[in-house]
């Protein structure tokens, strides 16, 4: 399955400029997710981050991959719960590797590692050209459906 960003916007409450996912490439619930975010120069970050050496800030990359792991544990829920609100509750092991800057195309894979019936902890890796530029683990606990 795929989504494209109107869909991806049933799945998540974010809105511009704070949608950070363009796309979903792949998703298989219960287990993994692939989504794209296209960055360009256009993105307001880039205008104080850095001027004359535009590169998309790491707390944002890390922000892409909370957003697809939020799109994959809301995909994973029963389809009673799905639509509560997932907020993102830690982060562990961060590492950046490389920039990422204007064209480049940033592909966030992520991948359930253990799910409980309030809380969901995950792997996530970003790529670009299939290197790796950062990695995490992040932990989301799941709000009520309203």
């Amino acid at each position: 399955m795929t989504y494209n960003i109107q869909e991806i916007m049933d799945f998540l409450p974010h809105r511009y400029p704070f949608i950070m996912i363009d796309r979903i490439l792949e998703i298989v619930p219960d287990e993994k997710i692939a989504a794209l975010k296209n960055v360009t120069i256009n993105e307001p970050f880039f205008q104080g981050h850095f001027p004359g050496t535009p590169i998309m800030p790491g707390v944002l990359i890390v922000e892409a991959m909370a957003q697809a792991g939020g799109v994959l544990a809301s995909a994973s829920l029963p389809k009673e719960k799905q639509g509560a609100l997932i907020y993102f509750m830690g982060i562990d092991k961060v590492k950046f590797r490389k920039p990422v800057v204007p064209g480049d195309q940033l592909v966030i894979e992520v991948q359930i590692l253990k799910q409980r019936l309030k809380a969901i902890k995950m792997s996530a890796i970003a790529t670009v050209d299939k290197k790796i530029v950062a990695e995490a683990e992040l932990m989301a606990t799941f709000g009520d459906k309203s």
